[in-house]
């Protein structure tokens, strides 16, 4: 296990690229490996994104057992929403390290997501990511992964039922 303290830039990047691929290429169950037992998924609201979903109304507020059903149901056959599954492609840009909490580091990153679907515009979800960032003895794990939309309203945008 590396100590918190030791984790550079490049390590963070690393994770977050191959996070990035995992999504696009559609591989939920490795993209679930990147995460801790206690791991967090949140898409708060544009007008308090540092809130917490405890007295706030996110859009997304998952915790493990959540993300694992959320997986499951995408890979169904049950998820229309998801028939045939959309086609993503993620650039993650301006990554940093913002803060080193105890046993964790709070890093974060912007993102564009493009989402294709048949017969469907060109969906567009632009943002930054903040991630709580735990190393373990497999390596570097998200504990916490925040998805702070710019967009002013998501109805223009459609589903989010893919992992933003």
């Amino acid at each position: 296990m590396t100590s918190i303290d030791a984790v550079g830039r490049e390590e963070v990047e690393a994770l977050f690229y191959e996070e990035a691929a995992l999504l696009d290429a559609w591989r939920l169950d490795d993209w679930l490996g990147l995460l801790t037992a206690d791991a967090r998924y949140l898409v708060p609201p544009n007008d308090v994104p540092d809130g917490d979903p405890r007295d706030t109304l996110f859009t997304i507020a998952d915790d493990i057992a959540r993300i694992r059903g959320r997986v499951k149901r995408l890979k169904s056959e049950d998820a229309h929403a998801e028939r045939p599954r959309s086609r993503t492609r993620r650039l993650v840009s301006n990554v940093r390290i913002v803060a080193r909490d105890g046993g964790e580091l709070v890093a974060e990153a912007n993102f564009a997501v493009y989402r294709f679907r048949r017969n469907e515009r060109i969906g567009g979800y632009v943002g930054r990511y903040r991630y709580r960032l735990r190393a373990t003895a497999d390596g570097l794990r998200i504990a916490e992964r925040r998805a702070i939309l710019d967009s002013e309203e998501l109805g223009a945008l459609g589903s989010v039922s893919f992992i933003l």
